[in-house]
């Protein structure tokens, strides 16, 4: 038996770059492995502004044009600390960067690159990002 999917959000966060659309990817605290900025909803905060945040504090991304509309959704299992894995449900929301800082809550924590969209799903591991991704 499965759990029901629990709700997160993400920023996909993208700019013009000098050979055209780029994305962020960050890398995840416990595995390293290439993401994008997720987290909980969080309480009277809307799921963008949440993604929003969660940006910010993974991320530094200072400043950002959000769209209000998720683009699309992706699903993966999150690993509990107990072991057990429970299924994820994940609205992603697209951010227009303009700024980003240096010093943000995590940055000793994570690694970002810029990358193309191609280059970014190549890079991510769950199906459905990738899509998204490559759906730019």
């Amino acid at each position: 038996m499965r759990r029901p999917p629990e709700c997160q959000v993400a920023a996909l966060c993208c700019r013009d770059g000098e050979d055209g659309l780029e994305v962020l990817l960050i890398t995840s605290r416990d595995t390293g492995r290439w993401i994008i900025p997720k987290g909980w909803l969080m309480d009277d905060k809307s799921a963008a502004e949440a993604a929003q945040i969660e940006a910010w504090e993974e991320a530094g991304v200072q400043d950002a044009d959000m769209l209000p509309q998720p683009i699309g959704t992706y699903s993966y299992d999150k690993r509990l600390d107990d072991g057990y894995e429970n299924p994820v449900e994940v609205q992603v929301f697209r951010l227009n960067v303009s700024q980003m800082a240096d010093i943000y809550p995590e940055a000793r924590e994570r690694r970002r690159v810029w990358v193309s969209p191609e280059e970014a799903a190549e890079k991510v591991d769950e199906p459905g990002l990738k899509t998204l991704l490559r759906n730019l």
